[in-house]
């Protein structure tokens, strides 16, 4: 994400070699731990970065100030950088905000891409310039970053009716799926689908083991819905495979 309002540097992937044979996917812990996993396990066996410190709390006299998610060295250039890592799920509605950033949601509207990039500019940046994160960095001995980067990971949804050609290339590499009313759902026979648990979003579809018919899935997403929850579903025939939210708003 790099704007005249938000002009965050990106944190680019090195194209390397990653060992994931020792990697245990922690597929119990919550969505956003399981992505710092995946992220830090990328930083300790890279050959560019050198990770210096993850989730580093910032303590003030009364309480905690926040946390620097990754101090990392570029081995290429040997910067010392901050890393800020988010992981999102956010639907396109054209009629949540008058921003781009703001028409970006949560799937059950409680979130957008604008509140944290906001979050970014006004608290997480700005937490490397105190004093108290000064101290500390000296404490520990890591030299205080010189550049501050963000690695957003975002998996992004459209309304069935909207092309994804409408939107400028960076967001279009992100767009994933769509998003479609109750209504919308049409039965078909020869279609099997999966309604994945929130810490199930990021594993590959074909580790999804438990496939139902049309008639068996209708109750679950239903109930979902009840209680104002978009739920996630795949959807699968013997030639196509897709995802898409079914929202409740």
């Amino acid at each position: 994400m790099n704007s005249e309002k938000y002009p965050f540097k990106n944190f680019v992937f090195s194209a390397e070699n990653i060992d994931k044979s020792n990697f245990i996917f922690p597929k119990d812990s919550v969505l956003g731990l399981q992505a710092e996993a995946c992220f830090e396990a990328y930083l300790k066996q890279s050959k560019n970065f050198e990770l210096l410190a993850a989730n580093l709390q910032i303590h003030g006299e009364k309480q905690t100030l926040g946390e620097l998610d990754y101090i990392v060295r570029n081995l290429q250039t040997d910067e010392v950088l901050h890393i800020e890592l988010a992981c999102k799920f956010y639907l396109y509605d054209e009629n949540a905000g008058e921003s781009e950033e703001q028409k970006w949601i949560g799937p059950n509207r409680k979130d957008s891409l604008y509140e944290k990039l906001e979050k970014v500019k006004h608290k997480q940046f700005p937490l490397l310039q105190t004093s108290e994160t000064s101290n500390l960095l000296a404490s520990l001995e890591i030299p205080k970053p010189t550049s501050q980067e963000l690695c957003l990971k975002a998996f992004l949804f459209l309304p069935k009716e909207l092309s994804a050609e409408t939107f400028p290339k960076h967001i279009k590499e992100c767009i994933v799926g769509h998003y479609l009313k109750p209504e919308d759902l049409v039965e078909n026979v020869d279609v099997h689908y999966a309604i994945p648990s929130k810490k199930e979003w990021l594993l590959p579809i074909n580790l999804i083991t438990q496939w139902y018919s049309f008639s068996e899935i209708k109750p679950l997403i239903d109930a979902q819905l009840r209680l104002k929850k978009s739920p996630l579903i795949y959807r699968k025939t013997p030639h196509k495979l897709e995802r898409f939210f079914v929202v409740w708003w």
